[in-house]
């Protein structure tokens, strides 16, 4: 028994990365979902600030993440 099917592992940075965005993502998260805007894992940061500027000038939080996604 070897190495032979051992993968290598990822660069350390590579999850140190992912973390931050995913930190860095929970607030605008959390809003959208105080907000009413369900279903925002998939969006974007940008995505989910206009999201939230939309339904703070008023449009309802479905209609701001569809027009937000496109």
């Amino acid at each position: 028994m070897g190495d032979s099917g051992a993968q290598s592992p990822a660069p350390p940075h590579h999850g140190a990365v992912e973390m931050g965005d995913r930190e860095r993502l929970h607030d605008p998260r959390q809003q959208a979902h105080n907000a009413g805007i369900e279903g925002n894992s998939k969006m974007t940061e940008e995505q989910l600030r206009e999201a939230l500027r939309k339904v703070s000038k008023g449009e309802q939080p479905q209609m701001a993440k569809h027009e937000a996604r496109r």
